[in-house]
């Protein structure tokens, strides 16, 4: 005790902590269990720690302000106002306080690390394909966070915000992975790349009138990320002209041969139409029906012959004698026979037969020069008489077929003169032959009608 009967003051001083540099931060771990001063952050990520704030720096303390002399000062000064008469209370032991002021030091050292600590923590709320989940992460950026959760982005993958956004607590991250599609949209192939994870998700974002169109796979199936094919064919209008009757009809048929039984159209026989049966219907698109009908039909036909003629110095120029009778033969000809839409086409020829073949005409053709004149006969009117038998006509016959030529020589009487074949087939000049030799013999007798003409 001094000389006024106080108690002794005694300094008590904080342990002599290191040096602490404000510029950088100090890592705290929270489960290492270390001594006060030397935590560290256990629980961040071993690639990423978080930065707490820096212990301040503990200024000297003098116990006689945390109950030493300051706290005895007021104890003094109520005894003297009792009159001195009760006994001072003895003060606090030094050791137990050299024990409690260091251990709150570190317990507020701690707390000041910890606050920093959870201040880097956020929670954020990721979305992939439409599949939400809430986590905490210490990512400065988007990008640093699809890192951590092993997300790696592709040329299609479509992340919102961007991957360079910086993040905050409460942000919401999206993320849709692109899909490959080979799509066959009403007969045309194309490939293209949906972040949609359903087939109907995927027409809606293609753009794609669903209703009423075929597809290959359910709406609802999820596409996979290595991709779908898919064959699409959209509701399409097409209108059948057929039978006189106009039809159209809503289909979503792969061919025109299925819309045309769709539209109830049968094709029967040789029916055809305007676009192939196995073509892809267009929208709005007009298809005529022909019908055909068709048949086979067998006609015969003669075959004319030919005519040989040959040269013979034995008949005077200008006969001919047929030799041999020329015939036509038969041929059996097949024609098919086709009406469309009621009207009978030209028959066409598909084949023919020869049933008889045809006989060759053969006839001698005269070469020799016929006599000039026949003596006693040469005056005489032969005009006269040959416009009075046959009308000057060297070809005439009469209508019994007996008598024929510009004279009117029978057959017997025309080759007893010399003549061959008929005497209407001869010549003039070889009929007024014979007939003046015919006068030699018999005088104007064979005319009994014109023989008097002769003479005129």
């Amino acid at each position: 005790m001094d000389a006024r009967g106080a108690a002794p003051r005694t300094a008590v001083y904080a342990p002599t902590l290191p040096y602490v540099d404000r510029g950088a931060p100090t890592l705290v771990d929270l489960d290492a269990g270390t001594a006060p001063g030397t935590a560290t952050a256990g629980a961040v990520p071993p690639h990423r720690r978080a930065a707490v704030a820096q212990a301040p720096t503990l200024p000297y303390v003098d116990l006689r302000d945390a109950g030493g002399a300051g706290a005895e000062e007021p104890e003094r000064r109520s005894q003297a106002r009792r009159g001195g008469s009760r006994r001072r209370r003895p003060a606090e032991r030094p050791d137990t306080l050299r024990r409690l002021v260091p251990q709150a030091l570190v317990v507020a050292f701690l707390a000041g690390g910890t606050s920093a600590f959870v201040a880097d923590d956020k929670a954020v709320r990721l979305t992939v394909d439409g599949v939400p989940r809430t986590l905490h992460t210490f990512a400065d950026d988007v990008r640093e966070l699809l890192e951590d959760q092993g997300l790696d982005l592709r040329a299609h993958d479509v992340v919102a915000p961007g991957p360079a956004a910086d993040l905050d607590s409460g942000d919401e991250i999206t993320v849709r992975h692109g899909r490959p599609l080979r799509l066959t949209l009403d007969g045309r192939p194309v490939r293209v790349w949906t972040t949609a994870t359903t087939v109907e998700e995927a027409l809606r974002q293609l753009g794609v009138r669903a209703e009423g169109a075929y597809i290959s796979v359910p709406r609802s199936a999820r596409i996979p990320r290595a991709g779908l094919a898919l064959d699409v064919r959209t509701e399409r209008a097409v209108t059948f002209m057929a039978d006189g009757r106009e039809r159209t009809i809503r289909t979503n048929a792969a061919t025109v041969g299925e819309a045309l039984a769709e539209a109830g159209i049968a094709l029967r026989g040789q029916d055809t139409t305007s676009m192939a049966p196995g073509s892809f219907p267009r929208d709005g698109q007009t298809v005529t029906v022909t019908r055909i009908s068709g048949g086979r039909e067998v006609r015969e036909e003669p075959i004319a012959y030919t005519v040989e003629k040959t040269l013979d110095p034995a008949l005077f120029t200008g006969t001919e004698v047929v030799v041999r009778q020329g015939r036509p033969g038969v041929r059996r000809v097949t024609y098919a026979l086709r009406t469309v839409d009621g009207v009978r086409q030209k028959p066409r020829r598909t084949g023919a037969d020869v049933v008889r073949a045809p006989v060759t005409e053969q006839v001698k053709v005269g070469t020799r020069q016929p006599p000039s004149s026949v003596r006693g006969a040469d005056d005489l009117n032969w005009a006269a008489l040959a416009e009075c038998e046959s009308g000057g006509r060297p070809g005439a016959v009469d209508p019994s077929g007996t008598y024929g030529g510009l004279y009117q020589f029978d057959t017997a009487t025309w080759r007893s003169l010399g003549g061959t074949g008929r005497p209407q087939d001869a010549p003039a000049e070889e009929q007024t032959y014979r007939a003046k030799k015919l006068y030699v013999q018999r005088g104007a007798s064979p005319w009994p009608h014109c023989g008097r003409r002769l003479y005129r």
